[in-house]
């Protein structure tokens, strides 16, 4: 398998006041095209920072962040841009949805920016994936008048509007009940299985760790090495976490 994202002695550090914080501690990792992959840690470990850094929405204090064969570091902002727009889906835990768009035009914003497909192509793209979600019927609406879930829900259709190599998913179940994530887990992984998308989550839900084909443990900043799912929700219940969702989980649909 070739890898689709090399991470080599990457250190990210952060200035609070007269304070340096290092999030990662040179950090290694690599992640092969197809991978289904989830990253695991307790809050503060640096889970949502290295997303951050393979997403382009952040950038390395030092070491090498690849991501399809390309050096970030080396990328102007607009390459970085059509990275994103164009290689990466990204589902963030605050959704990042726009609010005076409806649901279908949030969805559809990605491949407007593309500019590769007509008007009746995108419709279709849209309402499909939208349809998949269960948010068909609400396509007219606005964030403002859906839950927390369903937001989450139009964020992962949004994600996955632009067949991206990459989908990056922080928390991606929660916000959602349980019957909805098993819905939203099995739609990635056909994704994955069907057309080899590469799928990178950070979670502290066993649901999503039992899905991967590999978890990587992270603490302090540094990886500690990869796990079977069988092997790292053991782990997480020797540590005394809940063995079934978060509590947030609980909240909406």
């Amino acid at each position: 398998m070739n890898a689709i994202v090399t991470i080599q002695d990457v250190v990210k550090e952060y200035s609070l006041g007269a304070t340096v914080v290092q999030a990662l501690r040179g950090v290694n990792l690599t992640v092969d095209k197809g991978e289904f992959i989830s990253i695991a840690g307790p809050s503060g470990s640096g889970k949502t920072t290295l997303l951050n850094l393979i997403g382009c929405v952040d950038t390395a204090t030092r070491g090498l962040v690849e991501v399809a064969g390309k050096n970030t570091a080396h990328m102007s902002e607009r390459e970085l841009t059509n990275l994103r727009l164009n290689t990466i889906g990204f589902i963030f835990q605050s959704f990042n949805l726009v609010s005076v768009l409806t649901v279908f035009q949030n969805v559809e914003f990605p491949l407007l920016l593309q500019n590769k497909l007509n008007a009746k192509d995108r419709k279709a793209r849209v309402e499909g994936l939208l349809d998949q979600v269960g948010l068909l019927s609400h396509q007219k609406h606005r964030p403002n008048e859906l839950s927390g879930g369903q937001r989450q829900r139009v964020a992962i259709a949004r994600a996955l509007v632009t067949d991206p190599l990459i989908v990056l998913a922080d928390e991606p179940t929660a916000n959602l009940d349980s019957e909805t994530g098993q819905a939203i887990l099995d739609l990635m992984k056909s994704l994955n299985q069907k057309k080899g998308t590469t799928f990178i989550f950070s979670t502290h839900d066993h649901r999503v760790m039992r899905y991967a084909n590999a978890v990587v443990r992270i603490a302090d900043g540094k990886v500690q090495g990869r796990e079977s799912p069988q092997d790292a929700v053991a782990h997480e219940m020797e540590l005394g976490l809940d063995p079934n969702k978060p509590a947030a989980a609980a909240r909406a649909s």
